[in-house]
């Protein structure tokens, strides 16, 4: 979605509302692959300062990743905040958006919201999804999904690396 704000980019105290949709991008972040199956709804607006741009929005929707533990499919409803300081360059060579500090610069007189939503669901991704809060995740030994039921494997073998650590430990107990 472009927003033109070339009405308001001089005039302090205008605003223009925001009601539509952004399409993010799948997205792979710390081992993680975040699926939009369809656009994300965004509602806010852009005011201005007289030197810069402010957008506030809200962005709901959802994704398909998959469970933490269990590696299973799941879809998750997103919802975060955007709240960005876009300062125009004047100069002429930032080409679409730019984050520099706490700013974001665009060049010419359109905004890809797009980019910046996209941005902002980064620095508002919780990390890890779970199927269930309850999820038994994997068998470390053969790879059953637990949820399913047990699957008969001994998991109180100990790494070996540790080995000589839990001898010495029941040495102490006995």
């Amino acid at each position: 979605m472009t927003i033109d704000v070339s009405a308001i980019l001089k005039e302090i105290g205008g605003r223009i509302d925001i009601d539509g949709d952004v399409m993010l991008p799948d997205t792979d972040f710390l081992g993680e692959t975040y699926h939009f199956n369809k656009p994300l709804r965004i509602k806010g607006h852009i005011s201005s300062n007289g030197k810069s741009l402010i957008l506030k929005a809200l962005c709901e929707g959802s994704m398909t990743t998959r469970c933490a533990r269990c590696m299973k499919e799941i879809t998750v409803p997103v919802r975060f905040e955007t709240d960005e300081n876009l300062v125009r360059d004047e100069g002429g060579e930032a080409d679409g958006i730019t984050p520099r500090g706490d700013a974001v610069v665009f060049g010419g007189t359109e905004i890809d919201i797009d980019d910046i939503a996209a941005n902002s669901f980064l620095m508002n991704i919780e990390g890890k999804y779970l199927c269930k809060e309850d999820c038994k995740g994997l068998c470390p030994e053969c790879g059953k999904d637990l949820n399913e039921g047990e699957c008969g494997c001994e998991r109180n073998s100990v790494d070996p690396r540790w080995s000589a650590l839990l001898d010495i430990m029941n040495k102490d107990n006995k």
